[in-house]
């Protein structure tokens, strides 16, 4: 219960007028094609889900018995509902020791009805058996941006026809799992599972928890059973199958394997090799140690999405698997560090219900960024946090965006969205910096532990955060939860008769709330930094501090927590002078965006300090915005322009070099050019070619077809890219 309710004596009137806010801020955002979205109910309670399932390659089906162990949730019941998308329905019994009863029901395609033999109570299992075939390729479903596709199972090139591997894999978010297996499909619902899966001898399968054993049988194929001992969701549940080569690595006695494609298998430690140090580091961190038996992660062809968070196994979508070549330009190590954080939340703690979503996604967006801290310091943490917030700012206009905890929505899939992800991540962060690292990680430790192996939802977090700080959080989740929306503030500085004055104005549409914003001002002044606490809480106010002469420079919010948009009065001076004195990523970033927008001196001189910055992303944006024609800077831009177009650790930032060069014209640069084009890099190589064209259209094309056809398959659409690209 809500501890405000406690902290005032007209107990009635405060719970009334909460009740009313609560109404206003779910009615908030919806439109007149929404749907209002209840937890769902519980009427049985999953706890065994077995499983035995072969295929059928050239029909696409799935054969499947099943033994469902259930109970009532509280009432005593005489049915159940149990989903199940397109099957064929043989059978369905109750198992009562060695006698099977037949039971009666009714298929609507979508849900099966069945009524029980007699009433059971909440204190008695009883257990169904349903003979089945699933057909998921007859499926009449639709996906959505986030999930391209809803038919749960999927067969890859299942005939051999085409010049790809034969593959079988699954997909359950959001409610997919019931087209290959009848379950209760919702994500508050947890069971234990045992599946076993027939295949052809000469495939590998995996699927949640442990392989507990291996038969082979007369017709050549080969029966796998795995078993997970800890309950999990329904939408979590996974297989796969066709031929994969296993990785085997180790986190903490536990098995860590990559399963990847025979020709991409030598590069397995190169792609996923960081992720035994991510589960030491995120176990230590939320001080629950990674909870499952093994952590598997498989990379599947034609997937429907980015990558699934399967409880202990990871499905990641082709672009994950590269070669020893291809990762020099790039990799997936956000990607494969969001994923395991959800092993934590999403899995072993899930959401309630997709309302909630907020508690799976937005937490493996934020353990993406922890990750990014973790491994490559504090500014590659706020590179990846400013991403995070430039997500969220594209999906608000002015100022107007849904609430995190969305109770009005069309489609499950309709939450997979930057504000289920980059909003609420940075949200999280955003609480962290007010509340203390110490205090923030307890009670994420605080409500995993309370909610271990069970759902959650954002009020759990909430009252695990007031139960570790004393504090009432209850104004911060109203605010940032259950209303939407951004700030936009318009600021201006001023000094006078020995007073900095900050006017803020919060400009975001009317519709949208006002924030209660706490936040810090550094003022430097003459070499010196003084920090101010304020609080924004109006539509418009002034501030003003007593300072000892007028600031050289003013920086709002310099932990750069604020989940909304700044627009002030700067000025290229001062754009320099933070670039150079407040060098924050965010203050980095900001101030070479309005220099590649400025063609006078100091800007150039804000683009000529980029060219060295630690960022990669931001030598790119410096070397495509310089201006070689101010000669002030010339010499010491070329300079830097060849250092990082020959010695560059990123091939990103060598090629936007390599043709930046080129485009001065500079015969000198020619052999450059050429010499790019013997490296092993496709970004190098791309650039070296584009580069070329500069000086000599025939000699870039005869270098571009003398390439063999794997570099120039990876070379053409680069090509492309970079010379589309400013």
């Amino acid at each position: 219960m809500n501890k405000l309710f406690f902290k005032c004596s007209l107990f009635s009137i405060v719970l009334l007028t909460c009740q009313n806010i609560e109404a206003q801020n779910t009615d908030q955002n919806k439109d007149e094609s929404s749907t209002y979205r209840v937890t769902p109910l519980k009427v049985n309670d999953l706890i065994h889900t077995k499983l035995d399932v072969s295929f059928d390659y050239g029909k696409r089906y799935l054969y499947g018995k099943e033994w469902l162990t259930l109970k009532p949730h509280f009432y005593e019941t005489d049915s159940l509902t149990l989903d199940a998308k397109g099957m064929d329905i043989k059978e369905i019994a109750i198992i009562q020791g060695k006698v099977k009863t037949t039971l009666k029901y009714t298929n609507d395609g979508e849900q099966l009805f069945i009524t029980l033999n007699r009433k059971y109570k909440s204190t008695e299992n009883y257990i169904i058996f349903i003979d089945y075939t699933a057909k998921p390729n007859e499926l009449k479903v639709k996906g959505s941006k986030a999930i391209t596709d809803a038919k749960g199972l999927y067969f890859i090139n299942p005939d051999g026809k085409d010049d790809k591997p034969i593959q079988i894999w699954t997909q359950g978010e959001t409610e997919a799992s019931s087209a290959w297996f009848p379950t209760i499909d919702k994500p508050n619902q947890k069971t234990t599972s045992e599946i076993a899966m027939t295949v052809l001898a000469k495939y590998t399968t995996l699927s949640n928890g442990k392989l507990v054993s291996q038969k082979p049988n007369i017709n050549g194929t080969r029966t796998d059973i795995w078993k997970m001992d800890l309950p999990h969701s329904p939408y979590l549940f996974m297989m796969a199958v066709g031929d994969f080569k296993i990785y085997k690595d180790t986190y903490n006695g536990k098995e860590v394997s990559y399963y990847l494609e025979p020709k991409y298998a030598p590069y397995a430690k190169q792609i996923f090799g960081k992720t035994p140090d991510m589960m030491n580091f995120y176990s230590k961190m939320l001080g629950v140690e990674y909870p499952w038996v093994k952590y598997a992660q498989i990379v599947a062809r034609d997937y429907v999405s980015g990558a699934m968070e399967n409880t202990s196994a990871t499905l990641h979508g082709e672009y994950v698997q590269k070669t020893a070549r291809e990762l020099l330009d790039d990799n997936q190590e956000s990607t494969i560090a969001h994923e395991l954080f959800h092993q934590w939340f999403g899995d072993y703690v899930t959401a309630e219900s997709w309302s909630n979503l907020t508690m799976n996604e937005s937490f493996a967006t934020f353990g993406e960024v922890l990750w990014h801290g973790h491994d490559a310091g504090q500014d590659a943490e706020d590179r990846s946090r400013y991403e995070k917030l430039q997500n969220c700012l594209r999906s608000s206009k002015n100022g107007v965006s849904p609430p995190l905890a969305r109770f009005y929505y069309k489609n499950h899939d309709d939450m997979f969205d930057n504000i289920s992800y980059s909003k609420g991540s940075i949200i999280l962060y955003a609480i962290k910096n007010q509340m203390g690292d110490a205090a923030f990680f307890k009670s994420l430790n605080r409500y995993l532990t309370t909610n271990a192996l069970k759902s959650g939802e954002t009020h759990q977090l909430r009252l695990a955060m007031e139960d570790v700080t004393g504090k009432d959080w209850s104004p911060y989740f109203n605010q940032w939860y259950y209303q939407g929306g951004n700030p936009i503030l318009n600021v201006e500085y001023g000094f006078a008769n020995g007073k900095a004055t900050i006017a803020v104005k919060q400009i975001q549409d009317n519709a949208t709330q006002t924030f209660s914003l706490p936040l810090k001002v550094d003022f430097y002044v003459n070499g010196t930094k003084i920090r101010k606490d304020i609080l924004i809480d109006k539509r418009e106010q002034n501030f003003s501090f007593d300072v000892p002469a007028q600031p050289n420079f003013v920086d709002l919010d310099p932990d750069k927590i604020l989940v909304g948009q700044v627009i002030d009065n700067k000025k290229v001076g001062d754009y320099l002078f933070q670039y150079k004195n407040a060098p924050t990523y965010y203050n980095r970033i900001e101030a070479i965006k309005y220099a590649t927008n400025d063609k006078s001196h100091e800007a150039q001189l804000i683009l000529l300090a980029g060219l060295e910055d630690q960022q990669d992303d931001l030598r790119i944006l410096s070397i495509k915005a310089i201006d070689l024609g101010d000669n002030q800077i010339k010499e010491a831009a070329l300079k830097s322009l060849l250092n990082i177009a020959k010695n560059d650790k990123k091939t990103a930032s060598r090629a936007a070099a390599i043709v930046k060069l080129a485009s001065t014209g500079d015969a000198a640069y020619k052999g450059l050019m050429q010499e790019s084009i013997k490296n092993q890099s496709y970004n190098v190589i791309a650039g070296g070619i584009l580069g070329l064209s500069k000086f000599s259209a025939d000699e870039s094309d005869k270098a571009l077809s003398s390439l063999d056809e794997d570099t120039k398959k990876h070379v053409t659409p680069l090509i492309k890219k970079f010379s589309s690209q400013k």
